[in-house]
């Protein structure tokens, strides 16, 4: 008899959607090929001129139908969002709407004031203030910005690094978000890849080679705090200290901690090492819109006040300094991240990091126990498993995949109840793929006692 599963809050019409994709629903018939749904879809989208017979209420009426469809689906799919690092308990952010008829823009220094008076500046100090606190850096030391997202955040840090550090070499783990790959390339900074371990975090065995081979030039380093495939959670202590015995010194080398996932997780867990202003570090940044859960998406960067100035550049028609990235920015995000955060304190995220993390230790056991393969880091809300077999089934859960494995990020919208139904769902769908065949070997992609192939079943169930 199948298990039955509790309706979850993100549901529509109080039922939960259905896992038979054969059966599913469409918004196209199934007898259309592909070439003609996306042809209808970009009609259904298409930007059309109003008619001169409609009358501007009968347009809004039109308009407003096609958003409720397209919230609807968003609901639908919020149901079943399971494989990216989003938190979609957003509901209370209905209380900022009104804002919504403003055009806030915080162009330029979030310090410096400007004379377009449309800005949210005092939001966004106030939202760094918070930050710098829980990263170990006091109010006159640091400086910082609401930023779009990671990838802004890791453009500003490593041009900060490139700037203070000229001729030096970005050491960046095979394992780090795209983004640092990318930023090598507009900057024309030499790169580095460091080979990583099967928990994804970086080899600084590899590190220590690379560094003692380049030993002539500085070392700019991007230490990941929660891969973004593995959630791994690089080793700041052992970097600093594979720098000192290469015979960096301090001003030899910036080390940026990109904190985009589990910026919000670890500095609330005990009893693990912190990443902090207390040690060398030059930045941390961490995204907003990730386990935080703001709508849109945003993120903060923090570093060092003496590096700003390096290039910080005055521009007198905003009335303001020129030291972030874009130019004019999100005046909203920083008010919905100041929001969240009065609404939850510091007690409510040790709650969700808390659940989070008891969660995917619950997801991890059950996948152990059906004799999947799959693995569990210590400071980590991301479970790692093999790569289902059926692309429904993955488009359905909206799962990440790399190579034989997938993930699921248990980020605090992620109930018990999402799980059971996505491990019914899960378990019966590979009884189909596999049938009596043996389980694939992932040893080499997440290590022997992780996985559950014939070859390594005996150390893996006990």
């Amino acid at each position: 008899m199948a298990p039955h599963f509790p309706v979850n809050k993100f549901s529509t019409n109080g039922q939960l959607p259905s896992s038979d994709y054969d059966r599913q629903a469409v918004m196209i018939p199934n007898q259309i090929d592909m070439g003609e749904k996306s042809h209808q879809l970009e009609e259904d989208f298409a930007l059309v001129e109003p008619k001169d017979e409609e009358s501007a209420v009968e347009r809004l009426h039109h308009l407003t139908k096609k958003v409720t469809e397209f919230q609807d689906n968003l609901r639908e799919r919020a149901t079943n969002h399971l494989g990216y690092p989003g938190n979609h308990n957003c509901s209370h952010y209905l209380g900022l709407s009104r804002l919504l008829q403003f055009n806030i823009n915080n162009a330029g220094d979030p310090f410096k004031e400007s004379d377009h008076g449309l800005h949210s500046k005092k939001f966004e100090v106030g939202v760094l203030d918070w930050f710098a606190q829980l990263w170990g850096i006091d109010k006159d030391q640091y400086w910082g910005y609401v930023t779009n997202g990671g990838t802004e955040a890791n453009l500003h840090t490593i041009l900060l690094g490139r700037e203070l550090l000229p001729n030096g070499i970005l050491y960046t783990s095979e394992e780090s978000h795209y983004s640092l790959f990318k930023i090598a390339r507009m900057y024309r900074m030499d790169c580095e890849t460091i080979t990583t371990l099967a928990t994804g975090e970086m080899d600084c065995n590899d590190l220590r080679h690379k560094l003692l081979i380049n030993k002539d030039r500085r070392a700019i380093i991007n230490v990941t705090i929660g891969t973004t495939f593995k959630g791994a959670v690089d080793d700041l202590d052992l970097v600093v200290q594979t720098l000192t015995d290469c015979g960096f010194s301090d001003n030899q080398f910036y080390i940026h901690c990109d904190a985009a996932i589990s910026g919000l997780v670890v500095p609330f867990l005990k009893q693990v090492p912190k990443f902090t202003f207390k040690k060398p570090i030059g930045s941390v940044s961490v995204s907003g819109h990730k386990f935080l859960g703001c709508p849109m998406p945003c993120g903060v960067l923090i570093t060092r006040r003496k590096y700003i100035k390096l290039i910080s550049r005055n521009i007198e028609y905003i009335a303001s300094c020129d030291s972030t990235i874009a130019g004019s920015r999100n005046g909203h995000s920083p008010i919905f991240m100041w929001y969240v955060l009065n609404i939850k304190g510091w007690k409510g995220l040790e709650q969700d990091v808390e659940r989070c993390l008891k969660n995917a230790r619950y997801l991890r056991h059950r996948l152990k126990k059906a004799g999947i393969s799959s693995m569990l880091n210590e400071m980590s809300i991301t479970v790692v498993f093999e790569r289902p077999q059926d692309n429904e089934f993955v488009r359905h859960w909206q799962l990440q995949c790399v190579g034989s494995m997938a993930h699921v990020v248990v980020m605090p919208h992620v109930t018990v109840e999402m799980l059971e139904h996505f491990l019914y769902d899960l378990i019966r769908k590979r009884n189909i793929w596999y049938g009596k065949l043996q389980s694939p070997c992932l040893a080499e992609d997440m290590g022997v006692c992780n996985c559950a192939c014939p070859d390594h079943a005996c150390k893996y169930m006990n």
